[in-house]
């Protein structure tokens, strides 16, 4: 039976066993100038090895929470520690051994997929850089685009070869934004098994921000979902659906986003006991 939202996000939710998390984030607030706050006093975190969501509608906060996570923008106020580092402080000490897949984040439009990927295996000091490149384009299935320039391909061309790029230094954190966003229905496939390996083999943890309710649910051990700048609900899966007595996560999602227009949502500030 559909439970009501209130009830839902009152609910106390179950505990995970104590660890040092990959991704520690603590009332982490972002404001811009004219009283615009974009992320408002948002807290969690990403145990090791695990992928984590990060879903909401467009102005969320999503974006911007990553970006501070990266290190591109510098927040307001709150504490960032990407595997046990200070982002504010020291986060070119983590940067090298994390990554980032964006695909409505461009490379140079001139130059082949090939001279893209070795320019950044360089910047990252990855040891025999055609080699790698050449691993990762037979895994993901572009080495027919190698020799082409970036800007000839397609929007799903891309977005593989964004991906390739994130893998290129083997990272320990990766961060994702719509990592399967413009590929058709196989290839999606083939990208979420590539990351499901490699999350299992490299012990890589990953955060993903995504609008498919599906992926998320294949992909996720815990999902954060964000709405005006505050996480108002986070569980697993699982956990959400049985809080929300909904059938699939976009009916959670779908059900949080219309709750709040009403202005009934309490918001979830902190990681549940």
């Amino acid at each position: 039976m559909s439970r009501s939202v209130s009830e839902a996000l009152s609910a106390p939710m179950a505990g995970v066993a104590a660890t040092r998390p990959a991704i520690a984030v603590e009332n982490l607030v972002k404001r811009y100038p004219k009283g615009v706050t974009a992320v408002d006093g948002v807290s969690f975190e990403v145990a090791p090895g695990t992928t984590c969501a990060l879903l909401g509608g467009n102005g969320a906060g999503k974006t911007t929470t990553l970006s501070m996570l990266l290190g591109l923008l510098l927040p307001s106020s709150g504490s960032i520690r990407i595997l046990g580092v200070d982002m504010l402080r020291h986060r070119y000490r983590v940067l090298p051994r994390m990554g980032f897949t964006s695909p409505y984040v461009d490379l140079p439009q001139r130059l082949t997929v090939i001279q893209n990927l070795l320019v950044y295996a360089r910047l990252y000091g990855v040891p025999r850089p055609r080699r790698r490149v050449a691993e990762l384009a037979a895994r993901l299935d572009f080495e027919s685009l190698l020799t082409r320039p970036y800007g000839s391909l397609s929007a799903g061309q891309r977005t593989r070869v964004s991906l390739a790029k994130s893998l290129l230094n083997e990272p320990e954190v990766l961060l994702m934004d719509e990592p399967t966003a413009s590929l058709d229905p196989d290839s999606a496939d083939r990208i979420r098994a590539h990351l499901e390996a490699y999350r299992r083999e490299r012990g890589a943890t990953i955060l993903l921000a995504s609008h498919n309710m599906q992926e998320v649910e294949r992909l996720c051990r815990q999902v954060l979902i964000m709405r005006s700048g505050r996480i108002v609900a986070r569980g697993s899966p699982r956990q959400l659906l049985e809080r929300f007595g909904r059938e699939t996560l976009e009916e959670v999602f779908l059900a949080i986003s219309r709750h709040e227009e009403e202005g009934k949502i309490p918001c979830q500030a902190s990681p549940p006991p």
